[in-house]
């Protein structure tokens, strides 16, 4: 079966561009999907940085101004790997120019934003996703199997904790590239926005 194409332009190259990367070159190995992607553009500030990450993951070409990423007719995607403040201008301005959106969570900075942009993609009719990953998690999964098989019954109540300790300090691997997350300017909603959105998604899958 011959695999359809479709091109992405990630914008942001910090920890999540990495993770994304890693994704679609493995993708193919785990997954048989009617699709394919292709690692088109990266886009960052940094022209040297940008650079030196494209020759490292394979991509095609790079951009320095999403602005300029958007509009490319190479890409029918745009994946948004940035930090939390950012979400909302380069999703619009992607939609506008009929991309598909492929957006890290949390959407937005708050829920005006976020509806914002749902009723915007939905009215351009586009595809589109976020980054809820950990529904794929075997333990996640299995919950979601024995709720649908009804073995619990009707569900009343869900518990959930989440550690993630690697951005409380500099000296901690990925800490200092991800301690915009404890600017409230930055990521809008503290650890509320960047793990509850996690909990929240599987209590809501899983139901």
């Amino acid at each position: 079966m011959s695999k359809k194409p479709v091109r992405i332009g990630v914008v942001g190259y910090g920890f999540m561009g990495r993770t994304h990367s890693n994704a679609y070159s493995q993708l193919d190995h785990f997954f048989d999907t009617e699709h394919v992607p292709v690692k088109q553009v990266i886009c960052g500030r940094s022209e040297d940085k940008v650079k030196a990450f494209a020759e490292k993951w394979g991509y095609s070409d790079t951009e320095t101004d999403w602005r300029e990423l958007v509009k490319r007719d190479d890409v029918d995607a745009i994946d948004i790997c940035t930090p939390n403040n950012s979400h909302f201008d380069i999703a619009m301005a992607a939609i506008e120019n009929g991309k598909m959106i492929l957006c890290e969570k949390p959407l937005a900075l708050d829920g005006k934003q976020g509806i914002q942009m749902v009723e915007a993609i939905e009215t351009a009719g586009l595809p589109n996703l976020v980054w809820y990953n950990y529904r794929f998690l075997p333990a996640v999964t299995l919950a979601k199997q024995i709720v649908d098989r009804g073995d619990l019954g009707r569900i009343y109540h869900y518990r959930a904790n989440f550690l993630q300790d690697w951005t409380m300090s500099e000296e901690l691997p990925q800490g200092g590239e991800a301690l915009w997350r404890l600017d409230a300017a930055t990521a809008g909603s503290g650890v509320t926005g960047d793990l509850l959105a996690h909990n929240i998604d599987c209590a809501r899958w899983i139901n």
